[in-house]
């Protein structure tokens, strides 16, 4: 104690500034960053980079059985009409059309996929950050992000999907993005855009609550059949689990919500090329229109490529952003 007092009292002004400099620094050096909130090690806009990659891979990849599930559900007029096969569907867009037919409207959907993606992964991230509560295995909390990441990344992507159908459309009036953004506006209004947006939410809302749940849950459940692909193992057989969840995620959520999808094609293509138009936009008007010409059949049109999409697109779509949460993570390490 003696020391510490002589010390201080001896020592020369400039000694003790530099001590608190130097002391100043050193919390500096070692105190915690309070910049912006990480979650998995990552930050948000890292979040919104590789959802933004996922997204676009995952829809430019699978866009052809995107095309032919859009035929396959738009096939409806005044009268009933016979269900046609995916072979059907295929063979005559390859017979009429050629192979440029299977990838009309993919710049629209290039436009608009990326960013709701980025919307889509840095909204459930977040989300589930502050409402698992520490838990990483907390279904509920999975399942409510992915409700809340649907319902913000819907809201981007919806104007983009609306094109993206009625450029997927048989005989389709519209010469490409520019001219049926304009043509809609100008003989419909802005409105047309979001008049499939309630029934969009209300499917995928659901859709990605199962989604999202079954995601980590087969993810879980194939990490403690393998637990080293989760750990130092092999990245091949971590991106093996990612798509094996993602794939079991999407082919289930997509089958659960296919007549909801009926119910949004049909609202994004009204008017078009022969398809119905509805007085509202009111989900049950237009099941009940379905069902009294088409049957409970008519729900489910388009179930397989529906299904063909959703299970690959999930795989691909998760093992990417997966993948660039890694690379982040690794640079973030450096």
């Amino acid at each position: 104690m003696t020391t510490t007092t002589t010390t201080t009292t001896t020592a020369p002004t400039m000694d003790t500034t530099t001590g608190l400099h130097q002391t100043s620094d050193f919390y500096q050096e070692n105190a915690p960053a309070v910049s912006s909130p990480t979650h998995d090690g990552l930050e948000f806009w890292q979040f919104m980079i590789a959802g933004s990659i996922a997204g676009s891979v995952e829809h430019m990849a699978m866009f052809p059985v995107d095309t032919l599930k859009t035929r396959m559900q738009a096939i409806t007029s005044s009268y009933k009409t016979p269900a046609i096969t995916l072979r059907q569907s295929l063979g005559s867009i390859l017979k009429l059309e050629g192979l440029g037919g299977l990838y009309r409207g993919i710049a629209a959907m290039g436009l608009g996929a990326g960013p709701a993606h980025a919307v889509y992964f840095s909204v459930y991230e977040t989300c589930k950050k502050f409402l698992s509560a520490g838990n990483p295995n907390n279904s509920m909390a999975h399942a409510a992000s992915g409700v809340f990441a649907t319902v913000a990344s819907d809201a981007v992507l919806t104007p983009m999907d609306v094109v993206k159908q009625r450029l997927q459309l048989k005989g389709s009036p519209y010469k490409g993005v520019a001219d049926c953004v304009k043509r809609v506006v100008v003989e419909e209004g802005i409105g047309a855009f979001y008049a499939s947006y309630r029934t969009t939410v209300v499917m995928n809302a659901p859709f990605t609550a199962v989604h999202f749940a079954t995601y980590e849950a087969a993810k879980k459940g194939l990490m403690e059949v393998s637990p080293e692909s989760g750990g130092n193992g092999d990245d091949n057989e971590t991106l093996l689990v990612h798509a094996t969840a993602g794939a079991a995620a999407g082919a289930l959520a997509a089958a659960i919500t296919t007549p909801l999808d009926v119910v949004k094609t049909q609202l994004q293509c009204q008017g078009v090329c022969g398809c119905d138009r509805f007085s509202s936009s009111s989900i049950g008007d237009v099941i009940q229109t379905i069902l009294k010409k088409d049957g409970y059949g008519g729900l489910i049109r388009g179930w397989i490529p529906r299904m063909l999409f959703h299970a690959p697109a999930a795989a691909i779509c998760w093992s990417t952003y997966e993948s660039a949460k890694t690379f982040f993570q690794n640079q973030r390490q450096k």
